[in-house]
């Protein structure tokens, strides 16, 4: 019982504006979404590192069920600007409330773990930080300028909030010249509100549609999550917006429901649903394409960044519009 209770406390904490919800069902989960608890000591050496450098993970505050796999390899997705969200929505892990303010020394500890772990591809993710004048903009730029002197030879990937009425933010983050910019798209429109409900559908596609106008080198990249009660049509006519967005690369996973607080899943998407997925959105002209029940946005992060970079020489040899 006090494990209970404790356990409650933990989550209310976590989570303040969730727990007047009525709770959610939960499914049970089908064979295909189980993975094994994280071990190994690879596992332990990335785990100890994070904490010698007092970084935040996404792995960790999202609770990622790819954590064994990728810490194992060595593989982490850096969350900046805090562990704190301005934001609510319905589908995510990340504790919500007031942020503390940023560790101007942030920039300097992720570039050195990125260098001491020898990654070849990096990922940096961060809260929404609709507290500050640029939404984190500038940070983001710092930490990339970082990483580019601790590592030239890594490639750096970006996932950002939608800096929602923060003019000239995303324009700061283009011209710092990250490898791929990666803004995710989440959810249908439909949903919005009740998923992503400090969002705007529109404002994140024009987002990464302005990526490209500014930079067209940068490639882009956006994620879906299925299980949420979309339709088919509506997840194909998401992929149509994207193309014409200019989106190098879709990812699509199963929604986890990570408390009965947040949001129900309404189904789990078979694997050969997510095939049928990956079929379609190839047709339509992505040049990436990762669709499974376990990817996430950084899901083999730095393997699909090589494929991607291949894709696109092949796509300019035979002559094709990228």
């Amino acid at each position: 019982m006090t494990t209970l209770i404790d356990a409650r406390n933990a989550r209310a904490q976590r989570h303040p504006e969730k727990q007047k919800r009525p709770d959610t069902p939960v499914l049970r989960k089908p064979e295909w979404i189980r993975v094994r608890a994280p071990s190994g000591e690879v596992f332990d050496e990335t785990r100890k590192l994070v904490k010698e450098k007092n970084l935040v993970t996404v792995c960790e505050e999202a609770g990622c069920p790819n954590i064994g796999e990728c810490w194992s390899k060595k593989h982490a997705t850096f969350m900046i600007m805090g562990d704190t969200c301005t934001r609510a929505c319905s589908f995510c892990n990340v504790k919500t409330g007031m942020p503390d303010a940023l560790d101007a020394d942030e920039p300097r500890r992720v570039a050195e773990a990125t260098a001491t772990m020898e990654l070849e591809h990096v990922v940096i993710t961060s809260v929404d930080r609709d507290d500050l004048a640029d939404g984190g903009a500038q940070h983001f730029a710092d930490v990339i300028g970082a990483i580019r002197a601790a590592s030239p030879g890594t490639t750096i990937e970006i996932l950002t909030p939608d800096f929602l009425r923060k003019a000239g933010a995303a324009e700061q983050v283009i011209d710092a010249r990250p490898d791929v910019f990666n803004h995710n798209l989440e959810t249908v429109p439909r949903l919005y509100l009740s998923i992503r409900p400090g969002a705007r559908y529109y404002h994140s596609l024009r987002l990464l549609e302005r990526v490209k106008e500014r930079d067209p080198s940068q490639f882009t990249k956006s994620g879906l999550m299925v299980g949420l009660g979309e339709t088919r049509e509506e997840v194909m006519q998401v992929m149509d917006d994207m193309r014409s967005a200019g989106v190098d690369f879709l990812t699509i996973g199963q929604y986890l429901q990570p408390t009965r607080k947040h949001a129900a899943v309404e189904r789990y998407v078979t694997p050969d649903e997510f095939k049928g997925y990956e079929t379609i959105a190839r047709a339509k002209g992505f040049l990436m394409v990762s669709a499974s029940p376990l990817t996430r946005s950084s899901y083999h992060a730095g393997e699909d960044f090589q494929r991607l970079r291949a894709a696109r020489e092949a796509a300019i040899a035979s002559g094709r519009t990228v």
